[in-house]
């Protein structure tokens, strides 16, 4: 009764605007569950009759890994961090839970426990960097994706083993006969688990986290504890979800959670939590991670290609985000008013281009020390910053090149090995122009992979050993690159997409474009031209270390010399800053971006001339290296620090080191972790932290 009379003396407008934001709060979530339901009816109706409970379990099963992944990426997001290492923790639970199984001693209990002991010690790593040495998200668990599946590789270098065959029995079988999968009941009593852990302080604490850090931190929230049990959590959660794509599978395959990643994203953003933090939740993402699985289950059933399903999760997960985040003060609705705005300025003639006053050149300190004839500052006092950061990789390169003497021999003196060296360093060379100036601007380019692959494909598509066709595709080829950029620019500008987001997507949708266009195996080859250009050694120098040299010369003068280079550094600097500046904050991000798609695009030509012929994921092996050498070169991951100079010496460093390595005959898995613990290294070196 008193609630009765609480309720009748607020303010009808007040209740209104209360239901109003619970509404907007569970937006997400609410879509999600239409879009559910609509899609199961679509399953029911394309089976030609009733769904069976063999239809239900089967579809349980098919969606329960990716619900578990997802509900462990969901609580990293909610608490304002990403996590890139949740496929390559399923990939590691896997294959040594294959491993373990040829074990007599194996058993259920022993396999579960190692399985979350796994997830939950990688999430350990990533919290202890993360949260205590308050290192990016982004570059750590990037590095720790690789150093996973370095880690995989060793223990099991391609499929096989066997696991246990009680752990399948127990997870995919029933825990109500006929009644109830025990996928699905998995699946609930996480989401149950969830509903306490949110009633909790810790759960409160990760929301406060992702709402308002400083203002968590300040409220007395122990952030440094909250968020290392974040990270441990959702390990714990990719460990449970290797452990049942193990039991589905009975055997071990280190690629078996390469594909996870984009699936994850777009199943949490589905489910309507915002990428942001602080908004969102595990059911949401569970019942996205089921959306997908039956959006691929209509594919199959339609009979529609295999290869369409990235798209379909890239496009769904670019829609999910709009959907998720479309309000009056979004990016788009902004971008849209702005644009009307300015059109009606333009008509009545209120834009300053039109206006017929004379323009004021800005003084700037330096031409005030030539006209007055005072004396410049010395090369290293102008350029300290630069010098200190970018140094350091010169000089570990020339460390490393007096190892490789001492182990190898014939390096320091031997032409050959230099001009070897350059060559093999010319397609991280062009890489890191563009990736470094994506990241100048706190942008991350993760479509450079497929980028790479599908130019290459197209242009051995195209050409087929002609030099004549060369002419004609290589110009196509790098347009199309620049299209790449394009769209991910304007993803990111206009719709107001987070770069991760857009180049993720985007990255999914080109592999699915390249597997559309070469029917899963590429054709044609590299023309000999081109394979000259990479290969000749008709000559002292390959003449790609030519383009090199001008390239180097044309990326310096670029971000060092020019309008875009200020503005990029700018943007970098801060966003809002550089934009109440004059600077053109969204034409500069889209170049950027254009910029990166044209050097992926260059590389993926540079890659099918070396090799003679392109290949599916032959850009693969380039996203880390592309980020490692712009970092290890004393560019901040952040953005507004950093110069091309130094990310040369980046890579010249790792391909050295890489040189090394491949001469000292350690196996591929190796170098792929010996890269991630550099990254690491060189981030923690430069003390950088989190915003």
């Amino acid at each position: 009764m008193m609630s009765d009379i609480a309720d009748r003396a607020v303010p009808p407008h007040r209740r209104t605007r209360g239901r109003s934001l619970r509404l907007d709060r569970h937006r997400g979530l609410i879509l999600a569950a239409i879009v559910f339901v609509v899609l199961f009816s679509t399953i029911a109706v394309i089976s030609n009759g009733p769904l069976t409970y063999f239809d239900v379990a089967s579809l349980s099963a098919g969606g329960a890994t990716l619900a578990i992944a997802a509900i462990g990426q969901t609580v990293v997001i909610l608490a304002g961090g990403f996590d890139l290492s949740a496929g390559a923790v399923v990939s590691l639970v896997n294959v040594s839970l294959a491993a373990l199984g040829q074990s007599p001693d194996a058993s259920v209990l022993l396999s579960v426990a190692l399985g979350l002991g796994i997830g939950m010690a990688s999430g350990a790593v990533n919290g202890f960097f993360i949260a205590v040495l308050r290192l990016q998200p982004i570059v750590v668990t990037l590095s720790t994706m690789f150093i996973l599946q370095g880690v995989t590789l060793l223990v099991m270098d391609k499929p096989g083993g066997m696991v246990v065959a009680d752990l399948g029995t127990f997870l995919t079988g029933d825990m109500v006969p006929g009644i109830l999968p025990m996928p699905l009941a998995l699946v609930l009593g996480l989401l149950v688990l969830w509903s306490w852990l949110k009633r909790t302080p810790l759960g409160t604490a990760i929301y406060a986290l992702g709402s308002d850090f400083d203002a968590a931190r300040a409220a007395g929230v122990r952030t440094t504890l909250v968020e290392f049990l974040v990270y441990v959590i959702a390990g714990g959660c990719y460990g449970l979800a290797g452990i049942f794509i193990s039991a589905q599978t009975g055997s071990g395959d280190p690629l078996v959670g390469n594909p996870m990643l984009l699936q994850i994203f777009a199943a949490v953003v589905v489910g309507g939590t915002a990428l942001g933090g602080g908004r969102g939740g595990a059911v949401g993402s569970a019942v996205g991670a089921y959306i997908l699985t039956m959006v691929v289950n209509i594919l199959l059933v339609l009979n529609v290609s295999a290869y369409y399903s990235t798209i379909a999760e890239g496009m769904i997960l670019i829609l999910a985000v709009l959907g998720a985040s479309f309000s009056r003060n979004s990016t788009l609705a902004r971008r849209l008013r702005y644009w009307l705005n300015r059109l009606a300025a333009r008509r009545a003639g209120l834009l300053p281009a039109q206006s017929r006053g004379e323009g004021r050149r800005v003084v700037l300190p330096a031409d005030t020390i030539l006209r007055k004839g005072l004396a410049v500052p010395a090369f290293h006092l102008r350029h300290r910053e630069t010098l200190r950061f970018a140094l350091p990789a010169y000089a570990c390169f020339v460390v490393v090149l007096m190892a490789t003497q001492f182990v190898l021999g014939g390096a320091i003196g031997n032409w050959g090995y230099y001009n070897s060296l350059l060559v093999l360093s010319s397609f991280l060379a062009v890489l890191a122009l563009g990736q470094g100036t994506v990241i100048l601007t706190g942008g991350l380019d993760l479509s450079l992979p497929w980028t790479i692959g599908l130019c290459g494909i197209l242009l051995a598509g195209m050409v087929k050993g002609s030099d004549a066709a060369l002419v004609y595709a290589l110009p196509l080829v790098l347009a199309v690159g620049c299209l790449i950029g394009l769209l991910n620019g304007l993803g990111i500008v206009v719709l107001g997409l987070s770069p991760i987001v857009m180049t993720l997507a985007m990255n999914g949708i080109l592999q699915g474009v390249a597997l559309i266009y070469s029917g899963g195996t590429p054709s044609g080859f590299s023309s000999p031209l081109l394979r000259a250009f990479m290969t000749s050694h008709d000559w002292p120098v390959t003449p790609v270390v030519l383009f090199v040299a001008l390239f180097v010369i044309g990326a310096v003068l670029l971000l060092g010399r020019t309008p875009f280079g200020r503005r990029v550094y700018g943007i970098g600097n801060g966003e809002r800053v550089a934009a109440l500046s004059g600077v053109a904050v969204g034409p500069t991000l889209v170049r950027a971006y254009v910029l990166s798609g044209l050097c992926s695009a260059i590389v993926g030509a540079m890659l099918t001339g070396f090799s003679g012929q392109a290949s599916l994921g032959m850009g693969d092996d380039y996203l880390l290296p592309s980020i490692a050498v712009v970092v290890v070169g004393g560019t901040l991951i952040t953005g507004g620090r950093g110069h091309y100079l130094g990310m040369l010496g980046g890579v010249l460093l790792l391909t050295a080191l890489q040189t090394l390595l491949a001469g000292t005959m350690l196996p591929y898995a190796t170098r792929i972790i010996i890269f991630g613990v550099v990254v690491l290294a060189a981030v923690m070196t430069l003390r950088e932290h989190k915003a």
